[in-house]
């Protein structure tokens, strides 16, 4: 039988989906599955898309996929100013966008602004109601699963960062156990969450924990 554990914690927790641990300190979350390399962040960005309207210095594509490596962007309509500048930009997208990331990550909103930098994907802000992450974990046949008014992917760091306006606005869930609060970021190379109470607020951190435990046949109630 499973026994389902809430606990509420003020400042900080580290949580690992692999295995509950909470920590009332910070701490650095080190990567052990590698980066994406410079390499694939640099390979050629693919637009492709059924129409493109210019309309001034704005570009209105619709069907839109943009591509770079493992990551891809698409969404029924998106906004962006110039085509072919992609060493500083930000693009909007909106209708039913969904963002394919690393390590089997995706996201899937109703807005998002994509930043480009260096000629490559750097970051995603999904917003939604309520936007949502999830990622198949190699460890498990499970899938952790994230929503959020805001979520944002950053490409480079390999990190997705939940937020909203109250305790439960973000919340995370590994297939059994649940996490929620107003901010958490999520290690996508890791498989891990680190959420944080603002110091001095009456923000909480809310962790449910579902143990499975095996009850002995012969055991007398």
């Amino acid at each position: 039988m499973s026994r389902r554990v809430a606990v509420v914690m003020a400042g900080w927790a580290i949580i690992t989906l692999s295995g509950i641990t909470a920590s009332t300190h910070a701490a650095a979350v080190k990567s052990i599955v590698p980066s994406v390399s410079k390499d694939a962040r640099q390979l050629p960005i693919d637009v492709a898309s059924s129409k493109v309207d210019y309309k001034g210095d704005t570009v209105v594509f619709e069907d839109v996929v943009i591509t770079q490596g493992e990551t891809k962007v698409q969404a029924d309509h998106a906004h962006a100013k110039g085509l072919e500048d992609f060493n500083n930009s930000r693009w909007t997208f909106d209708g039913n966008v969904r963002i394919n990331g690393e390590q089997h990550g995706s996201l899937r909103s109703d807005q998002a602004v994509v930043e480009f930098k260096n000629n490559h994907i750097a970051k995603a802000t999904i917003t939604g109601n309520p936007a949502e992450f999830e990622q198949k974990r190699t460890d498990t046949d499970l899938t952790a699963r994230g929503r959020a008014k805001e979520i944002v992917y950053d490409i480079s760091e390999g990190t997705v960062r939940l937020s909203g306006e109250k305790d439960n606005d973000a919340w995370l869930s590994d297939g059994h156990n649940e996490i929620s609060g107003p901010e958490l970021v999520y290690d996508i190379r890791q498989q891990a969450v680190q959420a944080a109470a603002k110091p001095g607020s009456n923000d909480k951190v809310h962790i449910i924990i579902d143990p499975k435990t095996t009850e002995d046949p012969n055991k007398k109630p």
